[in-house]
């Protein structure tokens, strides 16, 4: 009872904290109503997604950030949501055997639940809130002072409550990425208490030094970081962090029962192909809203995901092709995301050109990483976690160092005397590292409280369905 307790009071203070910071503040004396000029400034701004002409002079008539952008905003968030429910959660299950189906939808569904109230309680403060190189402060925990007014650290035009909804979406994603690796073989409740460290661990610092504002990796915004790379869209934070993990986690977690002696085949490649689309379609929101606006940046990422998902989804078919005389329906599934997860860091870097060239890249590397690491290492990454999205992210980071150009993004202008491809291999290296480690020392934890991470040999047999959770994914009479 006493930790449920401690639960609670600290959600109470959560709620009240608020009421009486609110109750103390006195208010601020009125900004003079703004002059026709800057009203006309502020609309240019507005449609520009610049900077806002009233700021410090005059109240703004558009206080709590604009239609347009907002609106983009919320489609985009729920896109990314999307992605994980139902896409993810599709792809991967139809990957596993038919007895496995329902722990991998649980598992999906578990995270988003879980990660989202960790998001509210201090994730997206420890992540986003200014208070140092490595790790935000509490001064947005259980959303304090996260409400309609736009968070000019991060967007002129869109709320700050959005913003911070738009990126739980990208928490939710990522360590739901992670059990691809471990599918089909480790508990239930060792998955959800290695995500909550795991989110301590790795995610909250890695979000908070590339994308925070006072961030240690924040090329583009922190004009103090000790290592200016970029990452538009999550190569680094969603893609590095949970295929590095998802391979660290497999090997520690050991091979499936039968593996590499009996067939393992996906059960349902139509719930492959479904989860497949899906995923292609979530990911505008993934990359295209990441310029926080709907802007000419947000427009160019919204084509470089197009060609370099094409691009994959080609070239992987091609060499099944030309190695084995068939394209497979998996191929161009796994062809489709691994362009898609290469194009994440750049999308909104580099021409449209540079994305098919990333693409196919993406298709041939994750096509041999999958076919033929794999084979000679003999680890066991269930649904080609590590990969597709480790080595892809991992490429893409840094494709993006080569090909980034101001003239699709003047943001980098910022840092144009620097060998961005240099700071890309600082970034990914510092990251990869910290990710494998993190998830050696977090398995030993989780191990250590419930006893092992694996079910047993009987229930991985019967099957996790029934299992761990007492049903099944179907029922043939």
């Amino acid at each position: 009872m006493k930790p449920i307790l401690s639960v609670l009071i600290i959600a109470l203070a959560g709620f009240l904290l608020p009421i009486r910071l609110a109750a103390a503040e006195t208010p601020a004396s009125a900004l003079p109503a703004p002059t026709p000029e800057q009203r006309l400034g502020d609309l240019e701004a507005y449609v520009n997604n610049t900077v806002r002409t009233t700021d410090g002079q005059a109240q703004s008539k558009i206080p709590n950030g604009g239609p347009g952008h907002s609106a983009w905003m919320m489609t985009s968030s729920a896109l990314v949501l999307f992605m994980t429910l139902p896409g993810l959660a599709l792809f991967y299950g139809g990957l596993v055997r038919r007895k496995n189906v329902l722990s991998v939808l649980a598992q999906c569904l578990g995270l988003a639940g879980v990660v989202s109230i960790l998001w509210w309680a201090c994730g997206y403060s420890l992540s986003f809130s200014r208070g140092g190189s490595f790790l935000g402060d509490w001064s947005f925990s259980f959303l304090r002072n996260v409400g309609i007014e736009p968070n000019r650290d991060y967007a002129q035009w869109v709320p700050h409550n959005l913003f911070m909804i738009y990126q739980l979406m990208f928490a939710i994603i990522t360590p739901a990425l992670t059990i691809g690796a471990i599918a089909e073989r480790m508990k239930f409740k060792a998955i959800l208490l290695f995500s909550v460290i795991w989110m301590f661990v790795v995610y909250f610092p890695v979000a908070h030094m590339m994308w925070g504002i006072d961030g240690w990796m924040n090329g583009l915004f922190n004009p103090n970081a000790a290592i200016k790379a970029i990452d538009f869209a999550g190569g680094i934070v969603v893609h590095m962090t949970s295929g590095w993990s998802a391979l660290a986690l497999c090997v520690v977690l050991g091979k499936r029962l039968g593996h590499g002696r009996e067939p393992m085949p996906p059960h349902s490649m139509v719930f492959c192909m479904t989860g497949t689309g899906m995923l292609w379609v979530g990911w505008y929101g993934f990359n295209a809203g990441s310029a926080v606006a709907a802007d000419g940046i947000a427009v160019n990422a919204f084509v470089t995901t197009t060609l370099a998902a094409a691009a994959g989804c080609v070239m992987w078919p091609l060499l099944e092709y030309l190695r084995r005389g068939k394209p497979s329906v998996l191929g161009f599934c796994s062809g489709a995301v691994a362009g898609l997860a290469t194009i994440t860091p750049a999308s909104g870097f580099v021409t449209a050109g540079n994305a098919v060239l990333i693409g196919l890249i993406a298709g041939t590397a994750t096509y041999l990483a999958c076919n033929y690491l794999k084979a000679k290492f003999k680890y066991d990454d269930s649904l080609d976690t590590f990969g597709v999205h480790a080595v892809g992210g991992t490429i893409g980071t840094v494709l993006a160092g080569v090909f980034a150009t101001a003239s699709v993004n003047p943001n980098l202008a910022a840092i144009a005397n620097y060998k961005l491809w240099l700071e890309q291999l600082k970034a990914g290296g510092i990251v990869l590292v910290w990710s494998v480690g993190a998830t050696l020392v977090i398995a030993k934890i989780v191990t250590f409280a419930f006893g092992s991470l694996r079910v047993s040999e009987e229930e991985e047999s019967q099957g996790l369905d029934v299992a761990e959770h007492g049903e099944e994914g179907y029922i043939i009479e």
